[in-house]
């Protein structure tokens, strides 16, 4: 049976509680952030560190004091540049959120054309932005109050949030979108919920091209710019990532969990661990095996290591 990992079955929000706060940190249990999506809004604030964001059909080097802003259902990666930790604040917001009822005109004619794509937000702004020190006291007071996490701290949060677009939409980072043109990542999503569904088994580019509806070599220049690597080594990564999340939380053998997350040659998988990983699979079983920390007290870890 597939391990979903990779359209995120983590449960981010909820009536009573219409966000996640995370305290996120690259490397971690796994040195990127493979291409995925999800149904709320994401939004980023880059604390330390430098590397290279993947969403939608852009793809630029973040770097500390960044803000990024990312809309629901929008396909976005994470991976290594520049060889420093990444230590950035994220929160995933339902877009309920914003909308309260939605049928007042400023849900209707702005925060649900936001959550459906018919209105674009721009995806990073930087120290740069004419109203950064605006933007970023509001992202400072928004994660703030969500680490607080109580009743109170919500309406804060709501109200930076309201503010937050509200300066983005004055200061021309907003915009209407074309409806009939589809982003090229766009045309993957097919491969990749069949990759998500299917990579315990043996997957070809001619299945993931004929399910895209797309000739070979198109759709594997589609996928590369989508995701930023090679549709056989996304299959890896999504792979290599599930066997790291068994290895920490199974006590099944090695091989047995290799073979069960769609490897079939022992030499190849050791080989591939390695390179994503950069440890062997047996020394990252006996480093991670028994840690139950959450987020925050591994990235804590991460700042001391920096700082000596």
């Amino acid at each position: 049976m597939a391990i979903e990992i990779f359209k995120e079955k983590r449960v981010h929000s909820s009536r009573l509680v219409p966000f996640s706060y995370y305290a996120s940190c690259l490397p971690d249990y796994f040195s990127n952030v493979p291409l995925h999506w999800h149904k709320e809004f994401e939004l980023n604030y880059i604390i330390s560190g430098q590397g290279e964001f993947i969403c939608g059909d852009n793809r630029f080097i973040f770097g500390e004091g960044d803000i990024i802003i990312l809309q629901p259902d929008v396909l976005h990666a994470v991976y290594e540049s520049g060889g420093s930790v990444k230590l950035y604040d994220t929160l995933v917001f339902s877009a309920e959120m914003l909308v309260g009822t939605g049928t007042d005109r400023s849900s209707l004619e702005f925060f649900l054309p936001l959550a459906n794509g018919s209105l674009l937000v721009d995806t990073r702004i930087t120290k740069s932005h004419e109203r950064y020190s605006e933007l970023a006291s509001c992202v400072r007071e928004i994660f703030k109050n969500a680490k607080r996490n109580t009743p109170l701290c919500d309406v804060i949060l709501k109200s930076e949030l309201l503010r937050f677009f509200a300066i983005l939409a004055e200061s021309g980072n907003v915009h209407s979108v074309d409806s009939r043109v589809a982003a090229k990542s766009e045309l993957i999503r097919p491969a990749l919920e069949f990759i998500n569904g299917h990579f315990t088994e043996s997957i070809t580019i001619e299945q993931l091209a004929e399910i895209s509806h797309l000739s070979r070599s198109y759709f594997m220049s589609c996928f590369k710019n989508a995701a930023g690597v090679g549709a056989i080594e996304y299959i890896n990564q999504i792979r290599i990532k599930a066997v790291c999340e068994l290895l920490r939380t199974d006590d099944r053998t090695i091989s047995g969990i290799a073979f069960g997350c769609g490897f079939t040659n022992l030499a190849n998988f050791n080989r591939q661990f390695k390179r994503q990983v950069g440890t062997s699979p047996k020394e990252y079983r006996k480093r991670y095996g028994s840690v139950k920390s959450e987020p925050e007290d591994r990235c804590d870890e991460k700042k001391r290591q920096g700082s000596n």
